[in-house]
C-alpha cells in the first residue's frame, strides 16, 4: 500500500495532498513547484494560494513556461529532476525592483500538469488552494505512520542481538513476538505450531485495530468535521454530480452548482461505498487468482531447477558417452598408427643391414684388389686377374637399379577423416529445441549466368547452420529497377528462369524459410541478358508437317500446303534482327517471313490470321500480309541463295524486312505491341537455314518502293 501513499513527484509520503481535475493527487508543496505559467496579455497574475501572496510567493510559483492547453504541448525542460523521476521546475527570482505579489500587465496566469497523466488544468483566482485537499488521503497517510512507528517500537522477544530485531509476527497463543529469524527457528509452522495462529504485531497498520488506533491517535481523540472550501462556516452537506465535489447550502444557493445535479451527502457516499466493495470484490479475486498463480510459479521455478539437473546430468552422461567411444576409437587408431610405424622401421632395418653387408663386401674386395695392382709380379698377377675381374663385375651387378633407393618413404599414408565427426558434433543440439528461422542464404556466384534471355541462380546455406529449412523463395525484379517478385518457391538451390528481355539486367535475391517464419534475404545479385537472340525453330509447337535438320536451324516441309513454324525465343522490348538464308527454291513457291503470337494458326500462310505479321514473296515480288490483308507490293523476289532479314523494333513498335540487304518498302507495320516469336510459313519446295546472334544493320540500304 506505501507505492499509493507516494506522491509522484517528490516520492516521500504525501504532504496535504491535493485532488488534481484528472483526480490524482500531488503534494501541495510539490504543486507549488511544477505549476507554469501561460501567457494571457494584459491580464494580472493570480497568486498561486493564499501563502504565496505574501512574501515574494506569487512570483516564485510563476515561471516562463506554456502550458498544455495553451501552447498544444505538454512537455517542459526544468533543470531538477525528482526521485520518481518527475521533472521538477525551478523558482525564478522575482526582477530587481518589483514589488512582490503586485500585479502586472501582460503577466500570465498560471497552469498546472499532472505528473502522472500530464493533463493541464488552469488556475484560477484562488490559486493551488482551488483544488480540493484530499483529507481521506491524509488521514490515511498519518494512521500509515503512527502504525508503522508502532511496528518500529515492536521489537522480537526471543533475539540473542543487542538491540533486538523488529518483531515481524505475534503469536495469539504463545503470545510472543518473534522476528523473522526466530520464527522460523524457533516457532515453524509444523508440529504442535502447526495450528497456532501468526498474526502482525500490534501497531502494524495490517493488524487487527492497528488502524482504528492510528487514526485516533493522529485525529487527537475524533476526527474535526470538515468545512466547504468557500464558506469556511458551512459543513458539506450534499454532492454535485456534475462536479463530482460534495457543497454546502450555501453554494447552491449563491455559488456555480446551483443548477447542477444535486444529490444527499449521506446518499451519495453509501452508493459510492457499495461501488467500491462491488469493484474491490473483483479486484479481491484477482488478487487470489495472482496469489495462487504466484504459488504456481514457484512451484514451476522449483521444477526448472529440479529439471535442470537432471538433464544436465543427463547430457553430462550422454557426452561422456561420447568422450569414451572417441577414447575406444582413437586407441584403435592408435594401434593402426603403431603397426605402421614398426613395419616401416623393420623394413628399413633390413635394407640398412643388407647394404651393410653389401657394402663390407665390396669394400673389402675393393681393397684386395688395391693390393693386388700393387704387386710388381706380372705372372703372378696375370693368375688370378681373370678369377678378380669377374668377381669386381658380379660385385657391381648386385647393385642393381633401385638397391639405393629406401622401400618405403617416411610419410604415413594415413589420412583421418574428421570432417563428418566435426561437422556431426557442430550440428549435436536438443532435438526438442524450438525452431529458429533460417539464416542467410549464401549465393553461389560462380553458378550463377545467364544464356541469351535466361538467368540461372545457386545458392546454399551457410555451413553449420542448424535450423532447418524447408523451402526457398526467388525473387526478381522486372529488369528495369522496378519492385521484386517472386518467380520461384520450392526445396531446389538451382533455378533457370526463362523468358526474360534481352539486353536487361535484372537484380535476384533469396530467402529462406521453415516451419516459424521466413528468414532474411541474401545480397542482390545483377545479372545481364544477352545483348542479342540466339535461338532456333521450336519443334514442339511446329506444325507436324514442318521438317527440321541442322540442329534445328533448317526448316522444310513435307507438304504442298504452307506450314508454320515458330522460333524458340520470345521478343517484349528492344531490337532484334535475324536472317533466314533460301537453301532452296523450287518451282516458284511463296514461303512467308515475319513474327507470330504463341497462338497462330499453323496450318495456313503466314500472315492470313490475326495473330501474325508477315511479308510473303515469290521470285520477282513481296508483298505484307496481316489479317489476310495483303498490302505494299514491292519488286524483288527470292531465288535460291538469296538471304531474307527481319527486323523487329520494339522500341519504335515497327517492323522491317531485308531481301539481300535492300530494304522492302518502309515498315512494314506500325503499332505493334506484344510478345512475339519469330515465324517462317513454307511448303516442299522451299528449303531455308536461320542465322541469329547477329547485330542490327547500321546502314540499310535505301529501301525499293511499293510498285503499284
Amino acid at each position: 500500500m506505501e507505492e499509493e501513499l507516494k506522491c509522484p513527484v517528490c516520492g516521500s509520503l504525501f504532504r496535504e495532498p491535493i485532488i488534481l481535475p484528472c483526480s490524482h493527487n500531488v503534494c501541495l508543496p510539490c504543486a507549488r513547484t511544477i505549476a507554469v505559467q501561460t501567457p494571457e496579455g494584459g491580464a494580472a497574475a493570480a497568486p498561486l494560494d493564499a501563502e504565496s501572496a505574501a512574501g515574494g510567493g506569487e512570483h516564485a510559483d510563476k515561471l516562463s513556461l506554456y502550458s498544455e492547453t495553451d501552447s498544444g504541448y505538454g512537455s517542459y525542460t526544468p533543470s531538477l529532476k525528482s526521485p520518481n523521476g518527475v521533472r521538477v521546475l525551478p523558482l525564478v527570482p522575482a526582477p530587481p525592483g518589483s514589488a512582490a505579489g503586485a500585479p502586472r500587465a501582460g503577466a500570465a496566469s498560471s497552469a498546472l500538469t499532472c505528473p502522472q497523466c500530464h493533463r493541464s488544468a488552469s488556475l484560477d483566482q484562488r490559486g493551488l488552494r482551488g483544488f480540493q485537499r484530499n483529507r481521506l488521503l491524509e488521514a490515511i497517510v498519518q494512521r500509515y505512520q503512527q502504525g508503522r512507528a508502532a511496528a518500529a517500537a515492536a521489537k522480537c522477544q526471543l533475539c540473542d542481538r543487542s538491540p533486538p530485531e523488529p518483531a515481524a509476527v505475534l503469536c495469539e497463543q504463545c503470545e510472543v513476538l518473534y522476528c523473522a529469524a526466530c520464527q522460523l527457528r524457533c516457532h515453524p509452522a509444523r508440529g504442535p505450531f502447526a495450528k497456532h495462529r501468526l498474526v502482525p504485531p500490534p501497531g502494524h497498520p495490517a493488524a487487527p485495530g492497528g488502524g482504528e488506533a492510528g487514526g485516533k491517535a493522529a485525529g487527537g481523540g475524533g476526527r474535526k468535521v470538515p468545512t466547504c472550501a468557500e464558506h469556511d462556516l458551512e459543513n458539506y452537506s450534499m454532492y454535485c454530480v456534475s462536479c463530482r465535489s460534495p457543497v454546502c447550502y450555501q453554494c447552491l444557493e449563491e455559488g456555480r452548482h446551483a443548477k447542477h445535479d444535486v444529490r444527499a451527502l449521506g446518499a451519495m457516499w453509501k452508493q459510492h461505498k457499495a461501488q467500491l466493495s462491488q469493484a474491490l470484490n473483483g479486484v479481491s479475486d484477482k488478487a487470489k487468482e495472482a496469489k495462487e498463480f504466484l504459488v504456481q510459479l514457484k512451484n514451476l521455478l522449483q521444477q526448472i531447477q529440479e529439471n535442470g539437473l537432471d538433464y544436465e546430468a543427463c547430457l553430462v552422461a550422454q557426452c561422456d558417452a561420447l568422450v569414451d567411444a572417441l577414447t575406444r576409437q582413437k586407441a584403435k587408431l592408435l594401434t593402426k598408427v603403431t603397426k605402421e610405424r614398426e613395419h616401416k622401421l623393420k623394413v628399413v632395418w633390413d635394407q640398412i643391414n643388407h647394404c651393410t653387408l653389401k657394402l663390407r663386401q665390396s669394400t673389402g674386395l675393393m681393397e684386395y684388389c688395391l693390393e693386388v695392382i700393387k704387386e710388381n709380379d706380372p705372372s703372378g698377377f696375370l693368375q688370378i686377374s681373370d678369377a678378380l675381374i669377374k668377381r669386381v663385375q658380379v660385385s657391381q651387378e648386385q647393385w642393381v637399379k633401385g638397391a639405393l633407393e629406401p622401400k618405403v618413404s617416411a610419410e604415413f599414408d594415413l589420412t583421418l577423416d574428421s570432417e563428418p565427426l566435426l561437422q556431426a558434433i557442430h550440428q549435436l543440439d536438443f532435438i526438442q529445441m524450438k525452431c529458429r528461422v533460417p539464416p542467410v542464404p549464401l549465393l553461389q556466384l560462380e553458378k550463377c549466368c545467364t544464356r541469351n534471355n535466361s538467368v540461372t541462380l545457386a545458392w546454399r546455406m551457410p555451413p553449420l547452420s542448424h535450423n532447418p529449412v524447408e523451402g526457398y523463395i526467388l525473387e526478381l525484379d522486372d529488369g528495369d529497377g522496378g519492385q521484386f517478385r517472386e518467380v520461384y518457391v520450392g526445396k531446389e538451390t538451382l533455378c533457370t528462369i526463362d523468358g526474360l528481355h534481352f539486353n536487361s539486367t535484372y537484380n535476384a535475391r533469396v530467402k529462406a524459410f521453415n516451419s516459424s517464419g521466413v528468414g532474411p534475404y541474401s545480397k542482390t545479385v545483377v545479372l545481364q541478358t544477352s545483348d542479342v537472340a540466339w535461338f532456333s525453330f521450336d519443334p514442339s509447337s511446329a506444325h507436324r508437317d514442318i521438317v527440321l535438320s541442322n540442329d534445328n536451324q533448317t526448316a522444310t516441309c513435307s507438304s504442298y500446303d504452307d506450314r508454320v513454324v515458330l522460333g524458340t525465343a520470345a521478343f517484349s522490348k528492344g531490337v532484334h534482327y535475324w536472317e533466314l538464308h533460301v537453301d532452296r527454291y523450287d518451282n516458284h513457291p511463296d514461303p512467308a517471313f515475319g513474327i507470330a503470337r504463341i497462338n497462330v494458326v499453323k496450318d495456313m500462310m503466314l500472315g492470313k490470321d490475326d495473330k501474325a505479321w508477315a511479308m510473303y514473296v515469290d521470285n520477282n515480288r513481296s508483298w505484307f500480309m496481316h489479317c489476310n490483308s495483303h498490302t505494299n507490293r514491292t519488286e524483288g523476289g527470292v531465288c535460291k541463295g538469296a538471304t531474307v532479314g527481319v527486323l523487329l523494333d520494339l522500341n519504335k513498335h515497327n517492323l522491317t524486312f531485308y531481301i539481300n540487304g535492300q530494304q522492302q518498302g518502309p515498315p512494314a507495320f506500325e503499332n505493334i505491341e506484344g510478345v512475339f516469336m519469330p515465324a517462317l510459313s513454307l511448303n516442299r519446295n522451299v528449303q531455308v537455314t536461320l542465322h541469329t546472334g547477329l547485330e542490327v544493320p547500321q546502314s540499310v540500304k535505301q529501301p525499293k518502293l511499293p510498285s503499284n
